[in-house]
């Protein structure tokens, strides 16, 4: 494992093509999991792990890696499912989301895939607005789960999502506009969570959960007057199924009725490479989630 992402660097030309590449692993049974590889920082042999009290049942323990102390979390239990047993034959993915590093204990890890998102489907409806999942897929006829890391990671440590009330009043005082801020996230826990950064500055937002429903949205608005006009901003997710963030903004950008709008990109992904990925689709911005006053100051300066 210790070369798995020797070929970070070559990743980033999937930017704009609607590609990407999944690491897959299991947990305590048959089930395959897949989890972006850009967001993995390292994969590795279980160390040893040291218990502290009061910690959450789900996270099994705190590893030191490399001089810093991660949070090693177990994915089976997280979800759902019964713990991972002898962690000692076990890996941990040691990945960064929403500005944190944090390891996931799971059973096994097996290799990379390259996928277009246009084969990243949302769960089957039938599954519940309580399942972890953002999205599954299909690899060598089995069934791929991509778990929601965020509403994983929020029910282990909320986040706080209140904006403050500085930049609340000052929006009060300044923002006057009619438009809406169309929100495009796969993650319903995060699509609530910039809602909230949204309203509290006094502005309508549409929610979308992928970028084909909101492209599609756009353009059939555009078909009643200057898009420009309706939507004041756009704020999107990279990773979702189907068409992801860098493709909604590319094709945005080429769509002759809709490439005036204003794009934030706003995601769990981070990392050196993403300020070249958001000049590449011809982004306004990026903002690394989840920072409530971060992110509705973004929205006031674009208002």
């Amino acid at each position: 494992m210790a070369g798995i992402l020797d070929s970070v660097n070559q990743r980033t030309q999937l930017v704009g093509q609607n590609r990407l590449e999944l690491l897959l692993f299991r947990l305590n049974g048959s089930q395959r999991y897949g989890i972006n590889v850009f967001k993995v920082k390292e994969v590795l042999q279980c160390p040893p792990l040291t218990a502290l009290p009061k910690l959450n049942p789900v996270i099994r323990g705190v590893a030191h890696i490399r001089g810093q102390t991660i949070s090693v979390i177990d994915l089976s239990s997280a979800t759902g499912g019964r713990p991972i047993e002898d962690v000692t034959k076990c890996f941990i993915i040691i990945s960064e989301y929403n500005r944190s590093v944090q390891g996931f204990l799971v059973g096994s890890v097996e290799r990379i895939v390259n996928m277009n998102w246009e084969d990243i489907l949302p769960p089957p409806k039938g599954a519940g607005k309580f399942n972890y999942l953002t999205a599954v897929t299909e690899v060598e006829k089995e069934l791929v789960s991509i778990l929601d890391v965020e509403k994983i990671l929020d029910e282990i440590s909320p986040v706080d999502t209140t904006v403050s009330k500085e930049i609340v009043e000052e929006a009060a005082a300044n923002v006057q506009i009619d438009k809406k801020v169309l929100v495009v996230d796969d993650s319903s826990v995060a699509r609530n969570q910039v809602k909230r950064a949204v309203t509290s500055l006094g502005v309508e937002a549409l929610l979308c959960q992928d970028g084909r429903e909101a492209l599609e949205l756009l353009t059939t608005m555009a078909k009643d007057g200057p898009i420009t006009d309706q939507i004041a901003l756009v704020i999107s997710d990279i990773e979702m199924p189907e068409m992801d963030g860098y493709t909604l903004t590319a094709e945005v950008r080429s769509h002759p009725d809709l490439k005036g709008l204003h794009i934030i990109l706003h995601t769990s992904l981070s990392g050196v490479f993403n300020q070249a990925m958001v000049n590449k689709v011809g982004a306004n911005a990026f903002i690394a989630k989840f920072n409530p006053d971060e992110l509705a100051a973004a929205v006031r300066q674009s208002l």
